[in-house]
């Protein structure tokens, strides 16, 4: 039997772009925070068409604006640190209902990384009612789902390990969970 060679290829633009087409991940490429371009994947995640965003920024995919700004400050100093950022967050749909979703970015420059990124969207599975939450609620119990301790959620979101512990307190309190795993497994919709 002939050993194969192995052979380097470049897809062409058009694999590219079938590859795209068939990625089961939302992938949008952004510059300066607006859509330059996204799947289809993209699209339907958020409920639109992609020529309703293309050009548009992604501002109207976040829960509020501080949200939007908040999670900006925090990519981009992650970003100019190492070209690249990945958190899980909650997204607002078109209908207005919120989603959480496991977002990655990267960017060829990270001095200047919001000039030109490219993104990819996981949507992630869940039972719970985010909208009942408030934007810290939210950065607070993402966090939690990341394993993160008190401590370093604090350090992430720039407050106290204590102020943190208070708001997994309420959470614990809303979702009726004896503890932080349990608030984990019903947030996910785990059984």
């Amino acid at each position: 039997m002939a050993a194969s060679k192995s052979r380097e290829t470049t897809p062409s633009g058009a694999d590219a772009a079938l590859c795209a087409a068939l990625a089961p991940l939302g992938m949008c490429l952004s510059r300066e925070r607006a859509i330059a371009w996204c799947n289809d994947a993209f699209a339907r995640m958020f409920g639109y068409e992609r020529g309703e965003l293309e050009g548009t920024s992604l501002e109207r995919l976040y829960p509020s604006s501080e949200e939007f700004a908040r999670i900006g400050e925090r990519g981009l100093r992650v970003m100019q640190a190492g070209g690249q950022y990945g958190d899980e967050r909650l997204m607002r749909h078109r209908s207005g209902r919120l989603i959480w979703c496991r977002v990655h970015g990267r960017s060829p420059a990270p001095a200047e990384p919001f000039a030109l990124a490219a993104w990819t969207f996981e949507p992630l599975p869940g039972h719970a009612d985010p909208g009942a939450l408030t934007p810290r609620e939210r950065e607070a119990l993402a966090g939690l789902v990341r394993g993160e301790t008190s401590k370093e959620s604090a350090r992430r979101l720039g407050i106290s390990p204590r102020t943190v512990e208070k708001y997994r307190a309420r959470l614990m309190a809303k979702y009726h969970a004896p503890n932080a795993a349990a608030l984990v497994q019903k947030v996910l919709g785990v059984p």
